[in-house]
């Protein structure tokens, strides 16, 4: 089974276009932002105050959509020796299973992500103690701001929005925080996909990456060359 699902719907052709381009854009702002650091710092001893803080935040978005597309791509690690044990209609099933275990787990991700963020954004968290349940008043904290970023002058007009009219020095923590709901809500989405195709037999296992057993087979063929 091809590693690299080909998407079949056009929700999920627009899903790969952002997973795979904010993958590209983050990684190379994160290599511009930090050999600027390293040139400003090693070669005029300053440097971009809040370079360090921006490029922690791109890190953590860059391990976000990481997650959803090593779900696309099957690429995340996982033990199949039990279940390779049995015969490929049980281990359908339990594929299945697991399916369906990983979908409640990336809804239990998805609600905690949005309660963690909402008071951020102004916004109610969800009620219930493991899924939601419908929503509930949560403290208002769109003041928080982060530590060194400035805001972006074209960024003002959310002032009046979410922060009273009272202006903000630095970037507001619901803008770059906002990527953790957004992360967790792909990381849903490939997994609800992924059961799809499971269920219809287009893929056998939400595992397919064996980085042991390919380390094993490359050293078996060096061995066989000397």
């Amino acid at each position: 089974m091809a590693a690299h699902q080909v998407a079949q719907t056009g929700l999920g052709r627009i899903v790969n276009e952002i997973e795979e381009t904010a993958i590209a854009l983050i990684l190379g702002l994160m290599t511009i932002l930090t050999f600027i650091n390293v040139v400003l710092r090693y070669g005029f001893n300053t440097g971009i105050i809040w370079g360090l803080e921006a490029v922690t935040f791109l890190f953590a978005w860059l391990v976000l959509f990481g997650v959803s597309y090593a779900v696309k791509v099957t690429a995340h690690l996982g033990v199949d020796a039990v279940i390779n044990l049995f015969s490929p209609g049980p281990r359908r099933i339990l594929a299945i299973i697991a399916a369906f275990i990983c979908i409640a787990y990336g809804i239990l991700l998805f609600k905690g992500a949005w309660d963690y963020w909402a008071p951020f954004a102004g916004l109610d968290a969800t009620s219930g103690r493991w899924f939601p349940t419908g929503f509930e008043n949560s403290r208002d904290q769109a003041w928080y701001e982060v530590i060194d970023i400035p805001l972006p002058e074209w960024l003002r007009f959310i002032e009046p929005i979410m922060n009273e009219g009272e202006a903000y020095e630095k970037l507001p923590r619901f803008i770059p925080y906002a990527m953790l709901p957004f992360g967790m809500a792909l990381m849903l989405f490939r997994f609800v996909q992924a059961t799809l195709r499971v269920i219809a037999g287009r893929q056998d296992t939400l595992i397919v990456s064996h980085e042991a057993e390919d380390e094993v087979d490359a050293v078996k063929h060096m061995n066989a060359e000397s």
